[in-house]
């Protein structure tokens, strides 16, 4: 494991990095799901290739876990259980839902395989090897941070399961018509689905009250705000005057 002051300047990069994507995004457009395009290259069912992409973080930070010798702290076996329930539904269960036969590019999977990896270092390696021994006592559980972070985190999954379910069942079988989503937090912003996972991972940085959890926080609303306003622009255009462009914002409600 890197030390303190070697990890610390993997995060300033990795903060860095996140800008870079952040401005790269609102230029290219990730080619999968609704903005799917043969010209990302050679591509999988979109089910295998979420399994691809998410299963790696699944499994490295369950290694890290395994090799530290604060494997038995009880808090950082909560911070574990935390981030692996996100993975174990990403991996395994969000796949298994989807409905069509989209595709993913492979070249988007081994960017998110590279990411997911490079993340689980930075989780793992700060909670399980180069946090202070005793920056998590017992008491940590009944901390503000913990207890906001975690309603934070529960409720950003519950709305990402949830937003997830209804985009899905906005068609009934044999329906190819396209329809706008109102329900949930789609009431508030129109990628309610990254709101939620963009709000569980903010939770988290406040539940370990971490730099690193922070940056992956940067990184996820990097990644999704993009995403999140050309989905925006698309549903102006695909459904001129039903979108309340006063009230729905793209990410963040009532504020992006």
């Amino acid at each position: 494991m890197l030390s303190e002051q070697t990890f610390n300047w993997f995060l300033v990069g990795m903060a860095i990095l996140a800008g870079g994507v952040f401005a790269a995004l609102f230029r290219i457009s990730a080619g999968y799901g609704k903005f799917y395009t043969p010209k990302w290259g050679p591509s999988v069912g979109n089910r295998l290739g979420w399994v691809l992409m998410e299963a790696p973080v699944f499994v490295a930070m369950l290694l890290l876990w395994r090799f530290s010798d604060r494997r038995t702290d009880p808090v950082r076996l909560v911070f574990l259980l935390l981030f692996e329930l996100h993975y174990f539904h990403r991996s395994f269960i969000f796949p298994l839902l989807i409905r069509g036969e989209s595709r993913m590019p492979l070249s988007i999977i081994l960017m998110g395989v590279l990411f997911n990896t490079l993340n689980a270092f930075m989780q793992g390696g700060w909670i399980f090897y180069l946090s202070p021994p005793d920056a998590y006592p017992a008491s940590w559980l009944g901390s503000v941070p913990f207890i906001l972070g975690t309603m934070l985190f529960l409720g950003g999954m519950f709305i990402n399961i949830q937003s997830d379910s209804i985009i899905r069942h906005l068609r009934k079988p044999g329906d190819t018509a396209h329809y706008l989503p109102r329900d949930g937090m789609f009431r508030y912003v129109t990628s309610a689905n990254y709101f939620g996972e963009f709000l569980e991972w903010v939770g988290f940085a406040i539940l370990t009250w971490s730099w690193a959890g922070a940056i992956f926080a940067l990184w996820t609303f990097a990644n999704l705000a993009p995403r999140a306003a050309r989905i925006y622009d698309y549903y102006c255009q695909e459904f001129p005057g039903e979108l309340d462009t006063r009230k729905v914002k793209r990410i963040i409600p009532f504020i992006y």
